[in-house]
This record gives structure tokens, sequence and C-alpha cells, in this order.
């Protein structure tokens, strides 16, 4: 068998195994936690002890009542608006001077561009309330973030009111 022959045929063998592989899937998103693996954020909901003291992300305390918790972003925009200013100031004050008092800032998105744009668009959105809080004098530890991106809109629909409805940050106190 000629040299030329021998390496055609192992070119083909080499692109048909390659091509015999099946596809690796997107991983699921994760929540995500900052502030070291001690100051007791722990995305499982179970603590270090195993006793479950986690919270649900449906509960509310009495500062998400008095104060506004929803911070509203620009289309592609993670900046925080002048409006939004006084707000994150009382958020600030209440959460300075109750330092027992914990915060998790959820990121969302609308619906355009992909999954995983729309994931770090959240983070970012999270990031920059966080980066706020801390400016303004909040503990580090006291603040979680977590970014749903997409996943959980506020609005079902499709016009531009509903897409600003669902790119926000919204704050959750978690004690």
């Amino acid at each position: 068998m000629s040299y030329y022959k021998m390496s055609a045929i192992a070119v083909l063998f080499v692109l048909l195994v390659g091509c015999s592989s099946t596809p690796v899937p997107d991983p699921e998103p994760t929540d995500t936690t900052y502030g070291g693996s001690d100051d007791g954020a722990y995305t499982s909901g179970i603590g270090v002890d195993g006793m479950g003291d986690g919270e649900y992300f449906d509960e509310t305390t009495k500062a998400d009542e008095t104060l506004g918790s929803v911070i509203y972003f620009d289309f592609d925009s993670s900046a925080i608006r002048t409006e939004d200013q006084d707000l994150l100031s009382a958020h600030a004050i209440q959460l300075s001077q109750n330092s027992f008092n914990n915060v998790r800032l959820e990121g969302h998105a609308d619906e355009r561009g992909s999954r995983e744009y729309n994931i770090g668009l959240g983070e970012r959105r999270a990031q920059a309330v966080r980066q706020i809080l801390m400016i303004q004098g909040v503990n580090a530890s006291q603040i979680q973030t977590v970014s749903f991106g997409e996943e959980r809109p506020e609005s079902m629909g499709e016009s531009d009111g509903d897409y600003a409805q669902n790119r926000r940050a919204e704050i959750k106190y978690t004690n």
C-alpha cells in the first residue's frame, strides 16, 4: 500500500473519530455570593452546621415594605440612575444602623440577548447596587448578590414597558 493511501486512511479515521463525540450541554446558572466563605452566605440554603439556616426567596421584612426595593436600569446598562440614589442611600442608612440586617441583591435582565449575556448583565446590575451600598458604609458581609438574568421576569409581555420592568435589581432583606 502506498504512503498516500495510508495517509488518506489515517486522516479519514481521525475525522470520523472526531465527529463521533456528543455535544456538551450548557451548564445551569448558579447563584453567586461574595464576601468570602465565612460570611454566612451559602448558595445551598443550608449552613455549615447542617441546621438549614437559609432563607426563602420570597421572604420580606419590614424594611422591604417601608423602603422601595427595586432599582430599574436602562437598556443594556448596569449604571445606577440618579433618581435611585436617594433610595440606595436610605437602604445604606438602614443597613449601617442595623448590623444584624442582611440583604440579597437580585439582578435581572429582559429577555433580549443570550441567556449567558443576561446572567452576566444581571450580575453587573447587582454588583453596581452592592458597590453603591458599600461606598455609603454598608459592611460587605451584609450583602449577597445573585443573578437571575432573564429567568424571573416581572412582566411577561414584549413591549418596551414590559422590558423596562424586567431590567432591575431587587433588594431583599434576609434576616
